[in-house]
């Protein structure tokens, strides 16, 4: 049996649920449950804080995590990260009320961990002041000169005086972890791959369509899919149908250029699940 910790609460333990869930793993009914068991995987999930999961992942205890990127550099383990799950984006930066150089400065987080590392990469002298939760009003309230917080649109930094500068601490996003250096069993193995094949499914559509022979290269150049796309002769003489699998965001900008280099009956479908 194999042990994996999911977060608990909150958009990243609805988002994780998901993706198990269409990776053919059970997940609980009840939020309240803390532990659950899937029979027919052998697998036992953890519902833990996200913040605690690479601490249990870490240590051993549990075999695998869901958390984030910018959890588990917080946190110092060794552990590591083995799949980016494409959901959970955040991005880290620095902000004050005018731009200014981090030495010697008071800068307040609520990620110790992840802006020490980055301070000590960079060669930085800085007093890293630790506060939990919201950190825009260290710098109002004057214990900070500068604050290192989770970005979207700004517009809660602005609304607190301040001003975004420099460069990304860390580009952050949901992952799958594991301890450094753990051996995997087939049974981990066989998650890896069920839930790449849904990272996969979700970033991919189908797109299937007929071209004229003539035209062939120019439209499958359009569509190369993952490895090569499927070609096949239409009873129509001298026409083709194609299927290749295309990013899901670019999927109308590629309709619009095989209709222009002669492609008809262009159709889109969903993949729901995939192995590459």
């Amino acid at each position: 049996m194999i042990k994996v910790a999911v977060p608990n609460k909150g958009s990243l333990a609805e988002s994780a649920a998901l993706i198990l869930k269409e990776a053919g793993y059970r997940q609980r009914s009840d939020s309240r449950d803390l532990t659950l068991y899937d029979p027919e995987n052998d697998i036992e999930f953890y519902y833990l804080r996200p913040r605690d999961i690479a601490v249990y992942v870490g240590s051993g205890e549990l075999d695998i995590g869901v958390t984030g990127r910018d959890l588990l550099v917080d946190s110092g383990v060794t552990a590591v990260e083995i799949l980016s799950l494409d959901f959970g984006r955040s991005t880290f930066r620095f902000a004050a009320k005018e731009e200014t150089a981090l030495n010697n400065k008071r800068i307040a987080t609520a990620y110790p961990g992840l802006v020490e590392k980055y301070l000590s990469e960079k060669g930085i002298a800085a007093t890293v002041v630790r506060l939990d939760g919201a950190v825009e009003s260290s710098v109002r309230l004057g214990v900070a000169d500068v604050i290192a917080d989770v970005v979207s649109t700004g517009g809660t930094l602005r609304q607190a005086g301040l001003k975004v500068f420099g460069e990304p601490l860390l580009e952050s996003e949901a992952i799958l972890i594991e301890r450094t250096g753990a051996k995997r069993s087939e049974a981990i193995e066989t998650l890896l791959r069920r839930i790449n094949g849904v990272v996969i499914a979700r970033q991919y559509v189908l797109v299937d369509y007929d071209v004229e022979t003539s035209n062939l290269a120019a439209a499958t150049a359009l569509t190369p899919g993952i490895e090569s796309p499927t070609i096949s002769p239409l009873q129509k003489e001298g026409w083709s149908a194609v299927r290749a699998m295309v990013k899901s965001r670019e999927v109308n900008k590629i309709m619009d250029e095989l209709y222009k280099v002669g492609a008809r009956g262009i159709l889109v479908t969903d993949i729901h699940a995939s192995r590459l």
